[in-house]
């Protein structure tokens, strides 16, 4: 290639990001409205739960660079509650009970310092708290000062968060996650049935899975599955009692609370499911790893049986329509493979709140402290990161949902009902902090310890549910006894560290 072709391809790529960049800039001046004239430079401290030489350029890269090259007057000081380099490489000492930094008790210390943080990033089970302790200030004033339009948001966001402030408004997130029931429209064509609908109450899902699943063997075709992956039953009761908010110990992390008739009835349902066949169980998983091994075949799909056209419904995230349509794009590589079709409604409710779903998340929601020195450029800026224009530039985005449902549009042109991962509402944050127990009391997972056994013989029919849950209160109780003096339990120095801030991710 000679160089004057080189030269000239060198100076329309120059051109051609030029415009880019030309183009972003004037976007970014629309976002911000011209609301700040003045060019005396001001700082603006963002508080984050979770700090760390990883976790700040992430941030900066996702929220505030954008920010920054319209507003050339601010700087961006990014502050973190934790510092999750110290957790990560502090040595404990084996001698002494494993401990964890209180998340909310570091929050507040940062919103209550000398130099309190102006906006506060913080996840959906921290609103509720903080709303309380008086530590935000409410935005509905300023919405309505400012006639900030609210009003495409999706239900699923403003309707969370507002329950959150007891009707209040004091944060706002441009994007969440959620999930919904994807459901295979060929089984229920084929079966006669009629496929299932938004906000079905869980007792009539599985009504349908039961009268969709047939076959024998490797032939079966199973009803549902609560997960895309393989499960092991006990896991499954953890999700179908998600949105009854079931407690396996009280509070104080002191007694069991699992021999309960609400307990019964999800182990009961559950374990019928899985004696049924109407889910896969271990069993089915075991016999397909087997055949796929003896015959040397490799499975891209890693065993997601509804991919494969196995399972009638199944529960997933917003990021499943990817791993879809990717192997819709790719059948003509995979050796027997039929592309699934498939849709989704909003994913199964119980009777007592049909319109709270268990798996919507909230995870970046900003708030400005009741305590700001700088409440003025706060609101600015969560102005500008939950506005239409940052909402369009975010839409790309193929595991995240941006709130605005304007920007809401079909993964790839594909055609599915988008309002089943918007409608539900999240479930509603408790006042206590269910984290504590563990960060108190590390080996308290020695107490949930039995009812994985104690479940796979239910299934087998060696116990009746009711006679298992007992023998898990007991055994449990032992284990909550023993903690009272030894919160660690049989796990030693730091091997029984709960990462707290992989749990709230």
């Amino acid at each position: 290639m000679d160089n004057k072709r080189l030269s000239g391809m060198r100076i329309r790529k120059f051109a051609l990001v030029s415009l880019t960049l030309a183009l972003l800039i004037s976007l970014l001046a629309a976002c911000s409205g011209g609301s700040n004239e003045s060019t005396e430079k001001r700082v603006l401290r963002v508080g984050v739960l979770y700090g760390g030489s990883d976790n700040e350029p992430y941030f900066r890269q996702q929220y505030t660079d954008m920010y920054e090259m319209s507003h050339p007057n601010i700087e961006f000081e990014i502050v973190g509650a934790i510092n999750y380099d110290d957790q990560r490489f502090e040595q404990q000492d084996p001698s002494k009970p494993v401990t964890q930094p209180d998340p909310y008790e570091k929050m507040k210390e940062m919103l209550n310092g000398q130099n309190p943080v102006d906006v506060v990033v913080l996840d959906y089970n921290m609103l509720r708290r903080l709303t309380q302790d008086n530590l935000l200030q409410p935005l509905d004033p300023l919405v309505t000062q400012d006639k900030f339009d609210l009003s495409d948001y999706v239900p699923t966001v403003i309707d969370g968060i507002k329950a959150a402030g007891d009707g209040n408004l004091y944060a706002l997130t441009p994007t969440f996650s959620s999930s919904a029931l994807f459901y295979n429209k060929k089984m229920f064509t084929d079966a006669g049935i009629q496929p299932p609908t938004d906000k079905m109450q869980w007792a009539d899902v599985l009504n349908l899975a039961r009268q969709v699943a047939k076959g024998e063997g490797e032939d079966r075709k199973f009803g549902f599955s609560f997960s895309r992956g393989q499960s092991d039953g006990f896991n499954d009761t953890q999700v179908y009692s998600q949105a009854l908010q079931l407690k396996m110990w009280d509070d104080k992390g002191e007694k069991m609370l699992v021999n309960s008739d609400q307990w019964d009835q999800v182990w009961n349902t559950v374990s019928t499911l899985h004696k049924e066949k109407i889910i896969p169980n271990q069993e089915y998983y075991n016999k397909m790893y087997e055949k796929q091994s003896a015959e040397g075949g490799y499975d891209p799909f890693y065993g997601d049986l509804f991919i494969k056209g196995k399972v009638a419904m199944t529960i997933g995230d917003y990021g499943y329509i990817n791993e879809l349509k990717r192997a819709a794009d790719n059948a003509s590589k995979i050796k027997d493979f039929e592309p699934v079709d498939w849709d989704v409604v909003t994913v199964p409710v119980h009777p007592n709140d049909p319109d709270v779903g268990g798996s919507i998340y909230l995870s970046q929601l900003m708030g400005i402290n009741s305590k700001a020195q700088n409440d003025k450029d706060a609101w600015d800026f969560i102005k500008f990161s939950n506005s239409k224009e940052w909402a369009k530039l975010k839409s790309r985005s193929l595991y995240e949902m941006v709130a605005r449902k304007e920007f809401l549009k079909p993964i790839g042109g594909l055609q599915y009902n988008m309002d089943a991962f918007t409608t539900l509402k999240p479930l509603p944050p408790t006042s206590t902090d269910a984290e504590k127990i563990y960060r108190e009391k590390p080996g308290i997972w020695e107490a949930q310890n039995p009812g994985y056994e104690l479940f796979q013989e239910v299934i087998k029919g060696t116990k009746t549910s009711r006679e298992a849950l007992a023998e898990w209160e007991t055994r449990g109780n032992a284990v909550l006894e023993r903690l009272k003096t030894n919160p660690n339990g049989g796990m030693e120095g730091g091997g029984g560290a709960i990462d707290i801030k992989a749990m709230g991710d």
